[in-house]
This record gives C-alpha cells, structure tokens and sequence, in this order.
C-alpha cells in the first residue's frame, strides 16, 4: 500500500495483494518510522456509505464502505473517490508503471495502457 500526500489530497494505492487483503480481513496498515515518531496509515472497512478519512496519534486512516471493497476486489473497478472535510480522497488499484522504475512491481495490477 502506497500513499501520496499533496496538499489536501490523499491518494491511497493498493496492489493485488493488498486488495485481496482488505477483501479478507476488512484493514489494511503500513508504518513510516521516524527518528522520534511512527506515521501509521491504514485503511479500514467501514460501515459509512462513503469514503471518509481521520488523522489522529500520529494515524491516518481511511475508511471505506464494505460495497466499495467488494467492487475492488471482484470488478475491474479501478478506485473510488469523496471527500471527508476539506480532504479530497481517492483510492485505487496500484498498476504498474509504463516507464522503467527500479521499483518491484511484480504485486502491481497490469497497466490497461499497456499495448501488449
């Protein structure tokens, strides 16, 4: 699970295993380890209809409708989008990058701009 961080935008990435993941187990984490902090981030199921979000003890969360995580995991659905506040959020399938990245791809959703 990636996340990027713009202003008041968070875009939350998922790969094929993290959404398989989320499907199973409804939550999802990962941790950024500080020198003097650790920034959590995760995203749980929830039973709101929309995509809503918090920050709290160093803890960002997004909460996601039990539909949506459904449509992920069984739809060629690419992502959902809302806004919790002034935040605008959005979270998608992760597809691998059609430029060469040094980064492992190999859990990444295949790109539908690929011509292959």
């Amino acid at each position: 699970m990636k996340i990027r961080i713009k202003g008041n935008s968070i875009r939350y990435r998922l790969s094929k295993s993290d959404v398989t993941t989320l499907g199973m187990l409804g939550f999802l984490s990962e941790f950024t380890h500080f020198a003097s902090h650790t920034l959590e981030y995760a995203v749980r199921r929830t039973s709101e209809e929309k995509l809503t979000a918090d920050f709290a003890n160093n803890k960002i969360v997004l909460n996601i409708p039990l539909e949506m995580i459904t449509e992920l995991v069984n739809t060629e659905k690419v992502g959902f989008s809302d806004s919790s506040g002034t935040v605008s959020l959005l979270i998608e399938k992760d597809f691998a990058c059609l430029d060469n990245v040094t980064e492992d791809q190999s859990d990444n959703f295949p790109n539908p701009n690929l011509n292959c």
